[in-house]
Order: structure tokens, then C-alpha cells, then sequence
């Protein structure tokens, strides 16, 4: 073995250690918990509650289907990481179409077992509406960061596996203005919050 090559070799093996060592010390995630009451609604359920710091990066984008069915968008609300691929599947027996105002995308006119899609390249809730039959009303919420949850119809939610830092954290619902908020996770200490939207 040359001479470089041991070293080279000898280098990589402190490398080894000291990563085994610094992973051993890392400080163990936490969860964030608690409710959303968002009194402009009807129900507290369907809040979508985020936490954003930088350096932190989201999960790998994916694939979704929102159907169209009984002259509804199902799911009504889809959360999404960034750069995922909407497929809009259209399960009714006459026509409909997709459109964002925020987006500002219409993916056109389709028939009964056909399907457009679109991919979010951009953060942000996004209002899914068909200009066939304005009843039709989704939301597709874009996330840049694994740590979210989406409030169940108590308006619970728990947010797991989140490392100690400083996050900024945000709520949104279709109903409200949402709120955002610096918060500070403690290594071994849950966070419990009771958020309230009011406007």
C-alpha cells in the first residue's frame, strides 16, 4: 500500500469515527402538538400546521390524484411536498375542467375517464375550481418542509420526528387568514401549543 493511501485510508477511518460519534450525540427529535380553533368556521378540521427553518428540506416530491366525482373534488383538501405531480382524474359521466386563480393554470376541458395534471413548482395553497360547475371547490396546499400535520375534526394535530431548533410555524385554512409564529423545539421536551385562527 503506498504511502498516500494509507493516509488517505487512516483519514477516512477518523471520518468514520467521528461521524459515529457526533450521530451518537445528536439530540433525539421531538413531537409538536396540540389544536387549532379557527372560529370563522364551521370546524376546526382541516387546518394545515407547518414548520419551516432553513436548511431544513422537504420530503421528495410525489405523485396525487384528485378525482371528480358526484360533481365534487375528492379529496377536498390534498397536502403536497413541493414538485409534485397533480393528477386530476375525472370519474363523472360528463365533462369537467381544472383552474387556479392562484396558479394561474386552466388545464382545459376533459371527458369521463380522462385526467390532466399539473405540477406545483411553488409553495402556497392553491384553490381548485371547475368553470363547468362552480360548486366545485378544492384546495391543493404545496409544503417545503417534512414537518407538517393537518387537523382532525377536533382540530388535533401532532407533528412527530421534529429535530431541536427554531422553526417558523404557520397555520392555514381555507376559512381564515392563518397566523405564523417563531417556536423553539427543546430536545426532549414536547411542544404542546392551542392555536387559535379568529379572522
Amino acid at each position: 500500500m503506498s504511502r498516500l493511501a494509507a493516509c488517505t485510508l487512516g483519514t477516512g477511518v477518523l471520518a468514520l469515527a467521528s461521524f459515529a460519534s457526533n450521530a451518537a450525540a445528536a439530540p433525539p427529535p421531538t413531537t409538536v402538538e396540540g389544536t387549532v380553533t379557527v372560529k370563522v368556521a364551521p370546524s376546526s378540521e382541516g387546518a394545515v400546521v407547518t414548520l419551516e427553518a432553513p436548511g431544513k428540506k422537504g420530503a421528495p416530491p410525489a405523485e396525487v390524484t384528485v378525482d371528480q366525482q358526484g360533481l365534487k373534488f375528492l379529496p377536498h383538501l390534498s397536502v403536497v411536498p413541493l414538485v409534485t405531480r397533480v393528477r386530476f382524474l375525472n370519474s363523472d359521466k360528463e365533462p369537467h375542467n381544472v383552474y387556479s386563480p392562484e396558479g394561474r393554470y386552466n388545464l382545459g376541458v376533459w371527458g369521463p375517464g380522462d385526467a390532466r395534471e399539473h405540477t406545483f413548482a411553488q409553495a402556497g395553497a392553491y384553490t381548485q375550481l371547475c368553470n363547468l360547475h362552480p360548486d366545485m371547490l378544492a384546495f391543493v396546499v404545496v409544503v417545503d418542509t417534512p414537518y407538517f400535520a393537518v387537523t382532525d375534526a377536533k382540530g388535533a394535530f401532532v407533528v412527530r420526528g421534529v429535530p431541536p431548533g427554531k422553526y417558523k410555524l404557520a397555520v392555514w385554512h381555507e376559512k381564515s387568514d392563518g397566523l405564523e409564529r417563531e417556536v423553539e423545539v427543546v430536545a426532549g421536551k414536547p411542544l404542546k401549543l392551542d392555536l387559535v385562527l379568529a379572522k
